[in-house]
Order: structure tokens, then C-alpha cells, then sequence
């Protein structure tokens, strides 16, 4: 027998749910806001959750992974009662069993009910005995451990993983931790860098040559496919590999073979694939500067890493364990880091994410000499410099993001475009205005909160001014196709 619980303010969807659960033999119980809904998984073990999104207390997607990470790890069926293929496609991602829209036949919540606790059990019955190795990978948030259980699904197969993210958020970590969890970590991990590839090298680096084969050829050398034989291949930055490469590689990653240069048979390598790039392959593709077929082929599992902005709360374990690592390395006793230290930290965007990061704490480690805390005052001159610009830059982009958005909510309700106006005389019919007004006079919030508010006005704002034309808004805004659906899920924003 399932245990269930269903989250949905509407009373009569709840009930009408509760009587299918009870017909099939199972225990329903249900919650009609959020905050009941979240004390109840997290006090007692569920098999499934069906749970709403539109809540008076919250948006059910933020809390989807909160929900799935609750002490029975239940699936989770969501519910909306309009359709909502961007919500479809969060939820999916999110790890969702089912995305169902209201109302939905008694036939259709039957069986996705059905197939989410034989999916479930059969889970529970095959749960991996050991836990993955993830020494070398630190973080706690949300986001991050959502990029755990894909690992562990990647480790567990011989599927071909795309791993996606900015510069310096640690793919080819992720990649050999990948393949030091599955059943070939004791064979070679071999890494291809695509940006070095070009068209008359690519046949010797990566298939090899024959002595003579070619003027210079003095010796017969082993690519790099067959070095990954029973192993793993890592193309990394996949995104820079030339076109005409990519046709070579295409035929390779279908057979399985290679050729040579110099030799006339052919020969097989069982390697597994594991791509990486910080590009958004979709765009390219669609621009013509990527083959379709390859992204099908490379993208079997795909990982989103975030961005180091994105994860909350991971930047101070990062920092307490490369610091750990830093003393093991230098040899000398350990160091703390002082609280104004981890103020800086915590209020700078980090746009080389975690590599910009540790390289920053090894120059403070170095800088603190024999003490034992690091400070603020440790950083460099230029990096303080820095932090103090962007500081400063946000808080300018802050005040002038609300200052549009004032101009913009009196154009909306007079027709035309006003004048702005000075940040604390906003027009008082606005509820926004309102509560800028009721921040800015009264006592500040912690910079990241008012932060938060202003990325979410500047969503809301690309969304209306660009009428939800995807392509305009990733194009002015700088966002990924991942990251802008990431922000919108996190800020609850229907597009």
C-alpha cells in the first residue's frame, strides 16, 4: 500500500484524487496550501506527491526538489490548471514523474498514479547499495544536488553525457567523477581538447598514425580514441570543434571505429563518451554552426551545471574546503576564514565561478602568511578593487532597473511615457512603487533580497516589453535558453 499525499487549495480536486487513492487501495492524505504541505513531507515518508502550482502560499515548482529531497524521496505528479508548456518543461527538468492539467480524466490520474508507485518501488527495491564517490564535489544547494542524482544516473550507464555550463563551474570535474563511478574507472580517462582540433590534425590526434604516413610521421603513434578503449573519451568545449571535424567524429561515435592515418583497416574502440561545453549548442545549431545529428548523439544525459550566483549557500563550504585542501598542500596548520572575508565573498558575482573562486582563496591563503584567519584586507588590491566596482556597478543597475520600472508602470496606466522620476516620489497607485517606497524609507534589506527583487522586475520587464519572444529576450539579456527558464521557475514568473 502507497502513501500519498496531495497538495492543492482546491478541495474538490483533493477529494476527487483521495477517492481514486482509496479505490486503489492505498492512503491519501491531503494539504491545501504549501507550508502544511512541506511540514507533512518533511515529517513523515510519502511514495507520491501530487502537487499543485498555483498555491496561495507559493509556487509548488520552487519547492518541487525541497518536496523530492523529503525523507521517502517521493515522485512527484504536478498539477495546473491551465496549460503551461514552459511549467511542463521546468517540471520535467526538475525531476517531475508527470505534469497533469486540470482537470484531468479519472482514466489519465489513475494510471500516471499507478506507473509513479511501480516506478517507485521498483526504485526502492534496486537502490544502490554503495553511495557515489563525490570527494572532489562540494555544495549543498538545491541546484547543485540536483547534479548529483543525474550523476548517478549517468554513472550507471554507458549513455553519452553532455555536461553544460559557464566557464570555471567545474565540468571536467564532473565528467571524471562520472567516470570514476562507473564500471570503467579503472580503465584510461582521456581528454580531447576541441578547441586544439583542427582539420589536417584531427586524423593523427585522434585515430593515430603509421610510421611514414606523412612528412614528419617518424614513428608510429597511438590517438587518443584508441587510448580510450574500455575507458572514457571527454571532448571537452565540444562547442568549439570545426565543422568539418565534426563529420569526421560523427562516423566514429556511430561505429565505433577508426582508421589510422597511413593504415588501410580499420579498428575498434569501446569508449564511453562524455562531452562538455559553456555554449548553448541548441543556438548554434539552429545558426548552422553545430550538426544537429552530433547534439543528438552527445546529449543521451544532459547536466546543467549553474553558475556559482545561483547556488546559495555553496560559496562558503567551497571556500572551508579548499582551505582545508590549501593546508594539506602548503604543509602548514589550518586556516579560518573571518566573517568580513566571507562579506566580500558572498556579495560578488564570481563570473569565473568556482575556478575564480578557489584561485582567489589560495592568493588570500598565501597573502595571511603564518596567521591563522584570513581577512578581507588579505585579498589583493585589484581583486578588492574589483569586488568594489561590481559592488557598486549592481547598486547603479539596481536603482536604474527600478527607476524603468517606475517610468515603465505609469506608461502602461496613462498611455504614455512619463518623466522619471526621482527614485523616492514613485506614483503611489503602483503596488511595486509602493513597496520600493516602503524599502528604500524604512529599515534596507540584506542586499541579496533587494537583488532579488530587481532580477525579478527585469524579468517581468523583458517579458512584456519583448511580448515572450524568447530569442530577443536570451539575445539582449545574456541569459541561456537554461538559465532564463531557471531564473523564471525560481522568481515563479509564468511567461
Amino acid at each position: 500500500m502507497g502513501k500519498i499525499l496531495i497538495i492543492d487549495d482546491d478541495v474538490q480536486v483533493c477529494e476527487t484524487i483521495e477517492s481514486l487513492i482509496a479505490r486503489a487501495g492505498h492512503e491519501a492524505i491531503s494539504s491545501y496550501n504549501l507550508n502544511d504541505g512541506l511540514a507533512k513531507v518533511n515529517n513523515a515518508a510519502y511514495d507520491l506527491v501530487f502537487l499543485d502550482i498555483s498555491l496561495p502560499d507559493g509556487n509548488g515548482l520552487d519547492y518541487l526538489q525541497q518536496v523530492k529531497d523529503s525523507s521517502g524521496s517521493p515522485e512527484v505528479i504536478i498539477l495546473t490548471g491551465k496549460g503551461d508548456a514552459d511549467g511542463a518543461e521546468l517540471a520535467i527538468q526538475g525531476g517531475a514523474w508527470d505534469f497533469l492539467v486540470k482537470p484531468s480524466s479519472v482514466k489519465q490520474i489513475t494510471l500516471s498514479m499507478r506507473r509513479a508507485l511501480e516506478f517507485h518501488a521498483e526504485k526502492q527495491n534496486k537502490a544502490h547499495c554503495v553511495a557515489l564517490n563525490l570527494d572532489n564535489i562540494v555544495g549543498k544547494s538545491t541546484e547543485i544536488k540536483t547534479c548529483y542524482d543525474l550523476i548517478a544516473h549517468a554513472s550507471g550507464s554507458d549513455a553519452n553525457v553532455l555536461v553544460n555550463g559557464e566557464t570555471g563551474t567545474g565540468k571536467e570535474l564532473f565528467a571524471q567523477t562520472i567516470h570514476e563511478n562507473s564500471k570503467r574507472a579503472n580503465n584510461n580517462f582521456v581528454v580531447v581538447d576541441c578547441a586544439s582540433l583542427t582539420e589536417t590534425l584531427v586524423e593523427s590526434t585522434l585515430f593515430g598514425h603509421k610510421r611514414g604516413s606523412f612528412t614528419g610521421a617518424q614513428a608510429d603513434r597511438k590517438g587518443l580514441i584508441p587510448l580510450a578503449d574500455k575507458g572514457t573519451l571527454f571532448l571537452d568545449e565540444v562547442g568549439e570543434m570545426p565543422l568539418a571535424v565534426q563529420k569526421s567524429f560523427l562516423r566514429v561515435l556511430q561505429e565505433r571505429t577508426y582508421r589510422p592515418v597511413g593504415e588501410n583497416r580499420e579498428f575498434k574502440s569501446d569508449f564511453r563518451l562524455v562531452a562538455a561545453t559553456n555554449r548553448d549548442l541548441e543556438a548554434m545549431v539552429s545558426r548552422g554552426d553545430f550538426r544537429q545529428d552530433l547534439l543528438y548523439r552527445i546529449q543521451t544525459i544532459h547536466i546543467y551545471l549553474p553558475p556559482l550566483r545561483d547556488r546559495g549557500g555553496d560559496i562558503r563550504e567551497l571556500t572551508s574546503f579548499h582551505l582545508s585542501r590549501l593546508s594539506s598542500q602548503y604543509g602548514v596548520p589550518p586556516k579560518v576564514a573571518s566573517s568580513d572575508f566571507y562579506d566580500v565573498l558572498d556579495n560578488y558575482e564570481w563570473p569565473g565561478n568556482v575556478r575564480q573562486l578557489f584561485n582567489v582563496v589560495e592568493q588570500a591563503f598565501v597573502a595571511a602568511g603564518t596567521g591563522n584567519t584570513i581577512y578581507a584586507m588579505h585579498l589583493s588590491d585589484a581583486l578588492r578593487i574589483k569586488m568594489a566596482k561590481s559592488n557598486l556597478k549592481k547598486g547603479e543597475d539596481l536603482l536604474q532597473t527600478l527607476q524603468d520600472a517606475s517610468t515603465s508602470t505609469s506608461a502602461l496606466s496613462s498611455g504614455k511615457v512619463s518623466e522619471k522620476k526621482d527614485l523616492l516620489k514613485l506614483n503611489q497607485d503602483s503596488v511595486f512603487d509602493d513597496a520600493v517606497v516602503d524599502i528604500l524609507t524604512g529599515e534596507l534589506p540584506p542586499l541579496k533580497v533587494f537583488k532579488g527583487m530587481a532580477e525579478k522586475k527585469y524579468l517581468e520587464e523583458l517579458l512584456l516589453r519583448h511580448q515572450g519572444d524568447t530569442a530577443s529576450i536570451l539575445k539582449i539579456s545574456g541569459l541561456s535558453r537554461s538559465h532564463f527558464y531557471a531564473l523564471l521557475k525560481k522568481h515563479g514568473i509564468n511567461d
